[in-house]
């Protein structure tokens, strides 16, 4: 069964609506492929949680630093 408009599995009721909806979105697509209900549903989940994950080796954004200081003068 596709969802679509806040109807979405009862495992992805507690997810963060950007990633309800990607979820939702993925698992929309393996339906239409054929694969099974609960399959799709936890790939769905699954794939939408890694797809928001931070990228491995990604360089902070201009501006920020990663070094940390004791706030004291040096």
């Amino acid at each position: 069964m596709p969802w679509y408009n806040g109807d979405y599995p009862p495992s992805y009721k507690n997810q963060p609506v950007k990633l309800r909806n990607k979820a939702v979105e993925i698992a929309n697509a393996l339906l239409e492929e054929g694969v099974p209900e609960g399959v799709a549903i936890a790939t769905g989940l699954k794939r939408a949680r890694e797809s928001f994950k931070p990228k491995a080796g990604k360089k902070p954004s201009k501006g920020t630093s990663t070094k940390q200081t004791s706030g004291k003068p040096e």
